[in-house]
């Protein structure tokens, strides 16, 4: 696994969630990401009650840039989604860097797993050390939409 340089200068990560910007976040999701399209607003406020949630934020201003979920039970296993950088603020590192601060705040808990899905975004996974499932035979999905 490669070391992934730092957060781009001019911007912090948080797990406050105090901080969170939930207009922000819900309008970049509902209108924006493709795995998140038309997500009700009611849904992404208990996704993100049910969540450890990160993001990253401009020092100067505190405006909101990106976002990150992660649903775990702090002990065996987490998800990882939501993953979602600003249009403005993308081709920085920004995004990079957020999935690497989720990393090393998950990594100490001892889980067995971190999972993920994406349909674009292999390679930036990869560099932090995600890899397709060794037996994805083995994983089942029970799915209600």
């Amino acid at each position: 696994m490669t070391d992934i340089p730092s957060l781009p200068e001019g911007y912090e990560i948080s797990t406050d969630p105090a901080r969170l910007d939930v207009d922000r976040v819900h309008r970049w999701l509902a209108d924006d990401a493709y795995w998140a399209l038309g997500r009700p607003r009611e849904k992404q406020e208990r996704a993100i009650a049910g969540s450890l949630n990160f993001g990253a934020y401009e020092t100067g201003s505190g405006d909101q840039a990106a976002y990150a979920r992660v649903v775990t039970d702090g002990a065996t296993f987490a998800w990882l989604c939501d993953v979602y950088v600003d249009r403005s603020a993308r081709g920085k590192g920004l995004g990079t860097a957020l999935v690497t601060a989720v990393r090393d705040h998950l990594r100490p808990l001892g889980l067995r797993r971190v999972l993920l899905a994406t349909h674009d975004a292999h390679g930036v996974y990869e560099k932090l050390g995600f890899k397709a499932l060794d037996r994805p035979d083995r994983w089942m999905a029970l799915n209600f939409e």
